[in-house]
């Protein structure tokens, strides 16, 4: 078994599971996911906060795995939410994440044994991606286009309109030297085209993984972001031509060009599990 915070580093599927809903919290685990979130955020009703927090806290003392959005600093819930992941250890996922300062205190009181996924949804948590992104005790950042589209007014599902947004998140993510981040969810569940579409837009602008809102889109999220069988080859064809090579089918080869290679098929040996 993994540490949580290598398992976050390299989850390329994470998928939501509501709180108040008990019955697929298993079925979550067994879906294939990389990592599981169970939501007491956004999924729950308010009447149903403090249920959805006692259903998590039941499951994870069944010895299992997995992250938690919590309510955002500042709600009612968010203490308690806060205190039950402690408790237990697990990840916990930071909604409207925009101030270092109010990670950085969340991080010291849960004494270290929970990591931090802030999600970005908001325009001051993309402004100050970077000093979020560094805070001590983050280990990935997660992209929140929903909530993010509403506050800028434009559609969550426009490419264009939400690009300077996640380029912000994947730069802000290496300057901190932390690993790529989490692109939102597509909320056309069924939708192959939009999910392929969205999946494709995100890995080249430098995401290596994405939130699920439903079992059927985990596949196309794990091929998605794999590397094609075109990739594989030039990485191997780079490899195989020596580190002194200085160029390969006429285009030139140099330490960036080797490092990417090496990494190309790093991410095609990592093996993906449910927690």
């Amino acid at each position: 078994m993994t540490a949580p915070h290598d398992r976050i580093a390299a989850a390329t599927s994470l998928l939501f599971v509501p709180g108040h809903r008990p019955d697929r919290f298993d079925k979550a685990a067994s879906s294939g996911a990389d990592l599981v979130i169970i939501d007491l955020e956004d999924a729950v009703a308010p009447e149903d906060k403090d249920r959805a927090r006692d259903n998590a806290a039941a499951w994870l003392a069944l010895g299992n795995q997995a992250v938690v959005r919590i309510n955002a600093p500042g709600t009612p819930w968010s203490e308690r939410d806060l205190a039950m992941a402690a408790d237990h250890g697990c990840p916990v996922m930071v909604p409207k994440a925009e101030d270092p300062a109010v990670l950085a205190e969340l991080a010291a009181r849960t004494a270290g044994r929970c990591t931090l996924v802030p999600l970005i949804e908001t325009a001051l948590g993309v402004e100050q991606a970077r000093e979020v992104c560094a805070t001590p005790g983050v280990v990935r950042a997660a992209f929140g286009n929903v909530d993010l589209a509403t506050q800028l007014g434009v559609a969550h599902d426009d490419h264009t309109a939400l690009a300077h947004a996640r380029s912000r998140l994947v730069l802000a993510s290496a300057a901190a030297g932390i690993s790529p981040p989490i692109d939102g969810v597509t909320t056309a569940v069924r939708d192959t085209d939009a999910l392929t579409a969205d999946i494709a837009h995100a890995r080249r602008l430098g995401f290596t993984g994405k939130l699920c809102v439903h079992p059927y889109q985990l596949s196309y999220v794990a091929d998605g972001f794999a590397p094609t069988a075109d990739e594989l080859h030039w990485a191997c064809t780079v490899l195989q031509a020596g580190d002194s090579v200085t160029t390969v089918g006429g285009r030139m080869v140099d330490r960036p060009v080797l490092e990417r290679a090496r990494r190309l098929l790093a991410l095609a040996r990592e093996p993906h599990t449910a927690p």
